[in-house]
């Protein structure tokens, strides 16, 4: 892509002709690796090449049963020790999940207990999303206001992605963004869930939004042959247009790897497998976010 074509094809000339490049973090989330243990999950993810971590959410133990990467109810010493761990295998935390929809009745002391324990383990992203209803739409906002402060004083940003319902789209969570009015919430592009869930495109869809963006949940999807979320680069999204409203904002923003398989063929059955596709997704992002930078020089 010639320079002239990449700077036509944005909306964010004005707003960004003077920013600064952005930093991102490509940190794999330990989803993927919910089949095993934690600690083979961390040590998967060093493996595969990343430097950054996201916590999500359920492994199972050697006996199989699923346990939370870390409970909402554990305490404040548990997340700090967990993030120790982290760091002594060269893992920087960056993101963690609510677990909690925010539409729950118990949403607000949830995300509380979740900002406390993000903030004891020096994560500076709290994920969270709902898949609300019109009649819930209210609390919804409401939990975010309320919490919104208490995030901001602990160094937290708490981060809505898109998941169907009134958060179905960037727009939507844009829209959600601007009634919290708190610098406390703001967005987490998922754009494999804005074609999966809507059969939108994510492409248009991130122009409504890119503003308010602090971190992408990067998986892909495809329609055909098969409707299946899949890592980047196997389905029908365009990374070097999703990523291009972001590249000069200045800001430090990660990129969670929450799908990396293949789709239409059986998901490993062993973490050497898994790692070989967090190894792939990371590559696949490094080169595209790499050809952006030289062409937005």
């Amino acid at each position: 892509m010639m320079r002239r074509q990449f700077l036509t094809t944005t909306t964010l000339l004005p707003a960004l002709a003077q920013a600064a490049p952005t930093r991102f973090q490509l940190a794999c989330m330990t989803l993927p690796y919910a089949a095993f243990p934690l600690e083979a999950a961390l040590e998967g993810v060093k493996r595969a090449g990343y430097n950054f971590v996201a916590w999500g959410v359920n492994h199972r133990d050697a006996s199989g049963r699923a346990k939370p990467a870390l409970a909402v109810d554990a305490t404040a010493s548990e997340a700090a020790a967990l993030a120790r761990r982290c760091r002594g295998m060269g893992l920087e935390p960056v993101m963690m999940f609510s677990t909690v929809n925010l539409e729950s009745s118990t949403a607000l002391d949830a995300h509380l207990r979740r900002i406390e324990q993000a903030a004891a383990a020096k994560i500076p992203y709290l994920l969270t999303f709902g898949r609300t209803t019109g009649g819930e739409y209210g609390t919804f906002v409401e939990n975010l206001r309320r919490m919104a402060p208490a995030a901001r004083q602990a160094g937290v940003q708490v981060v809505i992605k898109q998941h169907g319902g009134n958060t179905a789209t960037g727009a939507h969570c844009a829209r959600i963004v601007r009634e919290v009015a708190d610098e406390g919430v703001k967005i987490c592009y998922d754009a494999g869930n804005v074609l999966d869930y809507e059969s939108h495109d994510p492409i248009t869809d991130i122009q409504t939004c890119w503003r308010d963006i602090r971190a992408f949940n990067i998986k892909d999807h495809r329609n055909t042959p098969k409707d299946e979320d899949c890592g980047p680069g196997f389905g029908e999204i365009d990374h070097y247009k999703l990523f291009a409203p972001v590249m000069r904002t200045g800001l430090t923003i990660p990129l969670t790897f929450e799908n990396i398989f293949a789709p239409l063929v059986p998901r490993p059955t062993t973490v050497e497998g898994v790692d070989q596709l967090a190894r792939r997704a990371r590559e696949y992002v490094e080169l595209v976010l790499r050809g952006l930078e030289n062409t937005s020089a």
